[in-house]
């Protein structure tokens, strides 16, 4: 795993261990629409490569049965840098994050048993097996592992900003006044190099009547957490659309627009972002500009990330 500077990850597969064989089972079963119900929704459907493993240019992810899930599906990449998962830290683990749509009946369909037995008829599938974990059997455990250990380990830190802070590359004059502005608008939340400080924050969001998601309050059960999601990264951003926790908005544009005039005041709305972020137009089109170079495009052609 190679993130040069990136702090030391969170996680280090201790109770996972690592090898080629478990990462390429766990490449051929994310993109197995065995693993659903119906065959037709594998990791992949929802967290697909052209989006940085995110959902691509749609608002929530569509599942089983035509349904639709909550929640805008969260990039996998970096994953092993983060404590919680999910846009309220519901999972705390990567292994417990993977295992969540497999038995969710609106994502992969809540088929599990029946996910092991369509696997076990395929010799070829049962080799895998063998070579990662040194017998052919097939349990939901050990595809949780080999899950665990590819989306573990999609790494991204190659961007046009990587390059500039290891200096092999430079900032346009647009691009480091962007780089200004952010710092000091917006890096208190979305810290480098990660770009997220994996907080929850209510950044006054009107909440969705027909969705009536609360936020973390789903998960703690305190007043103090209502209305509150987890930081994004910014990584990618541009990559990801469409954006925040219920992918409401479809462009840069609009989410930096919602920071400049559109935060609703509220209870437990972060006094970071209360009464809006004053912010001219021309900084928030240099903002936006240097948002660009945090993509990094070889995250959607790797080779070692594709359907196999």
């Amino acid at each position: 795993m190679l993130a040069p500077d990136f702090p030391p990850p969170v996680y280090t597969f201790a109770d996972n261990h690592l090898n080629v064989e478990g990462f390429e089972l766990g490449r051929k079963l994310f993109y197995d629409g065995r693993l659903s119900r119906d065959g037709n929704f594998p990791c992949g459907h929802c967290h697909e490569q052209r989006g940085a493993f995110g959902t691509f240019e749609h608002d929530r992810s569509h599942g089983y049965n035509n349904s639709h899930t909550l929640r805008n599906a969260p990039p996998l990449f970096n994953l092993a840098w983060e404590k919680e998962f999910h846009w309220d830290g519901e999972y705390k683990t990567i292994l417990s994050e993977s295992r969540h749509p497999l038995n969710t009946f609106d994502e992969m369909g809540a088929d599990v048993v029946g996910a092991v037995a369509r696997l076990e008829k395929d010799a070829e599938m049962k080799k895998m097996f063998k070579a990662a974990f040194g017998s052919s059997w097939i349990t939901e455990d050990r595809i949780i592992k080999a899950l665990g250990q590819f989306t573990g380990n999609i790494i991204s830190y190659n961007s046009k900003y990587d390059k500039v802070k290891r200096g092999e590359q430079s900032f346009t004059a647009q691009e480091q006044s962007g780089y200004q502005l952010f710092q000091a608008k917006c890096s208190s939340c979305h810290a480098e190099p990660l770009f997220t400080d994996y907080s929850y924050r209510n950044i006054g969001l009107p909440i969705d009547p027909v969705l009536n998601d609360l936020g973390r309050i789903r998960v703690t059960g305190k007043t103090e957490d209502n209305l509150k999601f987890r930081v994004p990264t910014l990584r990618n951003v541009v990559l990801t659309s469409n954006y925040m926790h219920d992918g409401r908005f479809a462009t840069i544009a609009q989410v930096i627009n919602h920071y400049r005039t559109g935060v609703q005041n509220s209870a437990t709305v972060d006094p970071l972002v209360q009464g809006g972020i004053s912010m001219a137009n021309t900084e928030a089109i240099d903002i936006s500009v240097f948002l660009r170079t945090l993509s990094d495009s070889s995250i959607l052609t790797n080779t070692i990330y594709k359907k196999p």
